[in-house]
């Protein structure tokens, strides 16, 4: 089986050494180009560019899939499958069709729910208990097409969106190892989605990551697991200076206030008045500065019991 790999972010790296590992051909990754990063703009290679190059694998990084140079690199390459997983650009039809095994996807849900760019941080936002892995067969729609194995993981308390991602790309190498045998011995079986079921996973926006303390305890504490480690949700001081959330724990859930976002108590935390129950920060990055827990930004005198948080 000659598979054509195409992705790009940290999520992807666990697929393509599992598909090495287990003695299918890799005949080239297709990558996104290098982009500048941090205040210093250094050009930087994406995580499955790096691992590719570690491991001899030839590397295309074109700008488009849509022009005759890539038609003609996929002629020049004639992959039998092209395995992709968290690539970041949709493939054309004629990319689709090219394959004779199809093109298949590594999706970070269990379709149809949570369709599309940000699958693992809103079910943490959304508050479910289990989400998991998708394979699938790639169609023109945004992961519409017929799916083939799934896989669950049980969502803990203590769950954020890193450890979520982490658990998720190992699982996902494993079951796309499993799809690949399944559809190589012939007993690969297409299951059509029910789009009444589905349901989108937007992409992660400025405005999605501010809290609301109108809202529950509940409610802000998903919110928070959900976008950390990045890119973070977050509120302002008194004074107007940013403050990024990393982590937080549910006080109580059951009274309300209509003075929420005022700072109740500071004993180790930041226990917040929220719409509905109160919330602790226990982990902050505040503007200019680095992680730190909230004890430590307690002791820097940056925050008072009475302050409200905006």
């Amino acid at each position: 089986m000659r598979i054509l790999f195409m992705g790009t972010p940290d999520f992807a790296v666990p697929t393509l050494r599992a598909l090495m590992e287990s003695g299918e051909e890799v005949i080239g990754v297709v990558t996104q180009p290098d982009k500048p990063k941090g205040r210093s703009y250094v050009l930087t290679p994406p995580p499955v560019k790096v691992f590719a190059t570690e491991k001899r694998l030839p590397v295309y990084q074109p700008k488009t899939l849509r022009d005759e140079a890539f038609a003609s690199l996929l002629e020049e390459l004639a992959p039998d499958m092209i395995v992709v997983v968290a690539f970041g650009k949709i493939l054309p039809k004629n990319v689709l069709d090219y394959p004779k095994y199809g093109c298949i996807n590594v999706h970070g849900s269990l379709l149809p729910a949570y369709r599309g760019a940000a699958p693992m941080q809103r079910a943490i936002i959304e508050g479910e208990k289990v989400t998991g892995i998708t394979t699938m067969y790639m169609d023109v729609g945004l992961d519409t097409g017929d799916m083939l194995l799934k896989a669950e993981y049980v969502i803990g308390e203590d769950d954020n969106f890193e450890t979520v991602h982490d658990a998720l790309s190992e699982l996902g190498a494993k079951t796309l190892i499993e799809t690949v045998e399944q559809i190589k011995n012939g007993t690969a079986v297409r299951i059509k989605q029910d789009d009444a079921l589905a349901t989108h996973a937007a992409k992660i926006e400025k405005e999605d990551c501010l809290l609301d303390f109108s809202m529950d305890a509940t409610a802000l504490h998903n919110l928070i697991r959900g976008l950390s480690p990045i890119p973070l949700a977050f509120t302002h001081t008194p004074d107007g200076k940013l403050l990024k959330v990393t982590a937080s724990r549910v006080i109580s859930t059951e009274e309300t206030h209509s003075d929420f976002g005022k700072v109740l108590s500071l004993d180790g935390e930041i226990a917040i008045a929220c719409g509905k129950g109160i919330l602790a920060l226990t982990a902050v990055l505040p503007e200019g500065k680095g992680k730190m827990n909230a004890a430590d930004f307690i002791r820097g005198r940056k925050i008072a019991i009475g302050d409200t948080l905006q």
